[in-house]
């Protein structure tokens, strides 16, 4: 369907008006395409004000309508008068990330850290907590081990001891031979033996909110019986989906059809409670994923954590 071509003024509409019209046709068809003043020729000027073309637009309006829409964004050819033609092509897929985490499924052909947000916040914020040279790690909810390249990032100069824990054997495999020199363990989370010993850093990304994952008694857990005096956790949670491809913003729900921020919230209130209750620094940042960064409250905050 092309919008365009039978209301040339489409993309001068108010969002009001364009966001329902947009929904409605890719109700009714799999791609729309219209066009919009060149988002180019307004750079400086914020959404609605008046540019050479009409009324300006960021990308960033474009691709955050795509998202709304479950809709793949793509740009066509300019037109005359600083006009672009976009096309939104409705998602098809949805991964459910529940679903399968083994070596072979979709999920593990995620790489997080091809989000330059999520890259840039996880590692300040294991520069943040700064584990010595040598100094151990532990690793919950590991998947094939692509996060914990993040570690050499950060930290190029340091050898560091790393314990990965996951429940997934082929998942486990993989990130043996993505990193052989750390070592990897078949573990329930939400039961951690005492006998994995004390860790300078833990890292748990996407995996506190798991079913079966008892989150107040594990963060109890690692509090007191797997942290050195001077240690500090970075705790990852989820606040996005992954669907045909690409990353979808907002926390979901089971069986809602938005997302819901409010056990997202929750949880990350209830670490950060905790945390600060005993002693600890807390920072929370972070986008499609948010981190939950504590380090002792005596200890230095560091500077110059940019990658």
């Amino acid at each position: 369907m092309t919008l365009s071509s039978t209301d040339p003024h489409f993309g001068r509409q108010p969002m009001s008006a364009l966001l329902p019209a947009l929904r409605r046709a890719l109700a009714a068809e799999s791609e729309v395409s219209f066009s919009v003043p060149d988002p180019d020729l307004g750079v400086g000027q914020y959404a609605g004000e008046l540019g050479p073309a009409g009324p300006h637009r960021p990308w960033a309006v474009w691709t955050d309508l795509a998202d709304l829409l479950d809709a793949h964004l793509m740009v066509g050819e300019r037109q005359p008068g600083g006009q672009v033609q976009l096309t939104l092509r409705r998602r098809t897929y949805r991964l459910d990330p529940d679903r399968d985490y083994s070596a072979g499924s979709e999920f593990a052909r995620v790489d997080k850290l091809e989000d330059p947000t999520f890259l840039f916040t996880l590692v300040e914020a294991l520069r943040r907590v700064s584990p010595p040279d040598g100094g151990r790690v532990l690793a919950l909810g590991v998947g094939t081990g692509r996060e914990l390249d993040a570690l050499a990032l950060a930290f190029p100069e340091r050898q560091l001891d790393v314990l990965g824990l996951d429940l997934d054997i082929s998942a486990l495999a993989a990130a043996q031979v993505r990193h052989p020199t750390f070592n990897f363990r078949q573990q329930d989370i939400g039961a951690l033996p005492q006998d994995l010993g004390r860790f300078d850093l833990v890292l748990a990304l996407s995996v506190l909110q798991s079913r079966g994952v008892p989150l107040d008694s594990v963060l109890r857990t690692l509090h007191r019986q797997h942290l050195t005096p001077g240690g500090g956790l970075v705790l990852g949670f989820p606040n996005a989906r992954y669907s045909g491809g690409e990353l979808s913003y907002g926390a979901r729900l089971r069986n809602f059809a938005r997302p819901d921020l409010s056990l997202l919230f929750a949880d990350v209130a209830q670490v950060r409670r905790y945390l600060n209750k005993h002693g600890y620094k807390v920072f929370v940042t972070g986008k499609y994923e948010v981190l939950v960064t504590a380090i002792p409250g005596g200890a230095i905050t560091p500077t110059g954590l940019e990658l």
